[in-house]
């Protein structure tokens, strides 16, 4: 009924302009409203909405939104756009420098139809309701759906990765655009939604500087077969000269235009290698050699990646928190924005990798015993004991029959090995204290569900390697008693002498932290540092392979 009380008013304008209290804008302004109502009450019964030819996406929000308004158009009346579209239109253009695409969010159907609605009032000519409510549910969507990208990442990493667990944000999206709508902060609102940590701001920074190298025609490729350093006179040289300072390793200040390699130019190579995580040896030998002839076009999918990562983080990490970046094999405690202690860490193996997640560290053990997982002990352990009769005794091992305190220890000789598989697995593997113990001398344990911790090693040597993927899933660090020291440093009776001693006892101690911590375990292939440094290293794992794949799609997952 009211719809036809509509045509009616409708056509009374058309008919007479001057038609008492009603104009032709409102007429067509309740027709949106109407249309707007028709077409989501329809979407609800059949799950199934498009504008045009262009699929909606925010099945959720959108109809929250339009509900909460009585179905009122928020970018457009019967007058034509309101002024919000343009900011709104502005903010999608710039998706790219989020690492992200425009076309994801409706851009060039918006731009179409805004083309024909403002051509239409340019020449004076009828609007057209369906097109305009078209354009309504466009921007409603593309708003909404780029708003979820900033707020909590384009990809819910879970469906891509089993080991990948994030903490992602979530908010009432409609109420932020209706709030952005009546405070004209379209915008400002889209900004507010983007990681707050310096660190995405940087790798932002970065990510516009390396497509800018793109657009200028990247970087130069180096054709050289052998190492070559510091002194030596060749082509090559005037090549890596190019290549350094179209990254920014080398200042235009700083390049001499000779093709001879010299002391500012092994500088700039070294900076190269501390930024890609190689060993800084001034010469440009294989590694370097590939790490430098990469094309831009792959570092700028690997910086949007990481940003992607980035937003799939709490909002706030927290004021002190431990980080571990697994790709960077590394540990920093993080007090208010600065790394205050820096150490490096061995991840898991390949085959065995380092889950990524965030948890609270709650206590360390000093001079912790280690109860070897059971997928250890049959894949590692046990296969020893049988190649070597004496290899539990060796490593200080104990057997137990049983986990509780009645456990009965028995003799690793009475026992046949060779029959125990993977399917069962009676007993205990439980190595002692001591310098000989996997766990080395600290134990440090943010409870989770994947029974990881951070640990210290009596494997030492595998600190000077570069590439350091050898654990079994938990990190290990490079310096446990300073870390130990930094954990309980508000407790006065926790020297370093004091803890050094509790170890030498070769007894088991469970120290509480007297505040919380908490552990985020991360991926990074790319980020920043305060500085602007974009620093990137070797996907490991193969997760930015997966990732990538994912970010390839649409948003309907094509």
């Amino acid at each position: 009924m009211k719809s036809k009380l509509l045509m009616i008013f409708y056509s009374l304008a058309i008919l007479n302009p001057v038609f008492p209290g009603i104009s032709f804008s409102e007429v067509l302004t309740e027709e949106i409203r109407e249309c707007l109502r028709n077409r989501i009450e329809f979407f609800e019964a059949s799950k199934k909405m498009n504008a045009g030819e262009e699929r909606i996406f925010s099945t959720v929000m959108l109809p929250r939104f339009y509900g909460r308004r009585v179905y009122a158009s928020a970018w457009v009346s019967g007058e034509g756009p309101l002024p919000p579209v343009d900011a709104l239109v502005k903010k999608l253009e710039g998706a790219y420098e989020e690492g992200l695409r425009p076309r994801d969010y409706h851009l060039d159907a918006i731009q179409k139809t805004l083309y024909k609605v403002k051509d239409n009032i340019k020449a004076k000519k009828p609007l057209h309701l369906g097109r305009l409510a078209d354009l309504e549910l466009l921007l409603t969507d593309a708003f909404l759906l780029y708003a979820s990208h900033l707020l909590s990442g384009r990809i819910n990493p879970e469906t891509i990765d089993s080991e990948w667990h994030a903490n992602r944000k979530e908010a009432d999206l409609a109420a932020v655009l209706e709030t952005a709508l009546a405070e004209n902060r379209i915008k400002e609102a889209l900004d507010d939604l983007l990681p707050k940590n310096i660190g995405y701001k940087e790798l932002r920074k970065a990510l516009i500087r390396y497509q800018q190298i793109d657009q200028d025609g990247g970087w130069i490729n180096i054709n050289n077969k052998t190492n070559f350093k510091k002194e030596e006179q060749s082509q090559a040289v005037i090549s890596l000269r190019s290549r350094l300072l179209a990254s920014g390793d080398l200042s235009k200040e700083n390049n001499s235009l000779t093709d001879v390699f010299d002391e500012l130019l092994e500088k700039a190579v070294i900076q190269f290698q501390l930024r890609h995580g190689l060993k800084a040896t001034g010469t440009v030998g294989p590694a370097t050699l590939n790490a430098l002839n990469l094309p831009v076009e792959e570092r700028i999918i690997q910086i949007k990646l990481n940003l992607e990562r980035w937003r799939w983080l709490p909002l706030d990490l927290g004021k002190r928190y431990i980080l571990v970046n697994i790709a960077n094999y590394q540990l920093d405690a993080v007090e208010n924005g600065n790394t205050v202690l820096s150490m490096k860490a061995i991840v898991g193996k390949s085959y065995r990798r380092t889950p990524v997640f965030s948890a609270k560290m709650t206590y360390l053990v000093l001079s912790p015993y280690w109860n070897v997982p059971p997928n250890i002990a049959i894949k590692d352990k046990i296969p020893e004991q049988r190649e070597n009769p004496f290899y539990f005794e060796q490593q200080h091992i104990k057997v137990f029959q049983g986990w509780g305190a009645d456990a009965r220890e028995v003799d690793p000789q009475t026992i046949d090995w060779s029959k125990i598989s993977g399917k069962s697995l009676p007993y205990r593997l439980c190595q002692e204290p001591g310098p000989w113990n996997t766990l080395g001398n600290i134990k440090f344990v943010f409870p989770n569900r994947f029974n990881l911790y951070i640990h210290d090693t009596p494997m030492r040597e595998f600190f000077e390697k570069t590439k350091r993927d050898f654990s079994s899933g938990c990190i290990r660090i490079e310096k446990p008693v300073d870390l130990a020291m930094y954990l309980l440093s508000s407790d006065p009776k926790w020297t370093r002498e004091a803890i050094l001693s509790a170890i030498e006892k070769r007894r088991e101690h469970k120290v509480t932290l007297p505040e919380p911590i908490t552990v985020h375990l991360l991926y990074w292939t790319a980020w920043a540092d305060k500085e602007g440094n974009i620093h990137f290293r070797e996907d490991i794992y193969k997760r930015d392979e997966r990732l990538k794949l994912a970010m390839l799609k649409g948003p309907d997952g094509q």
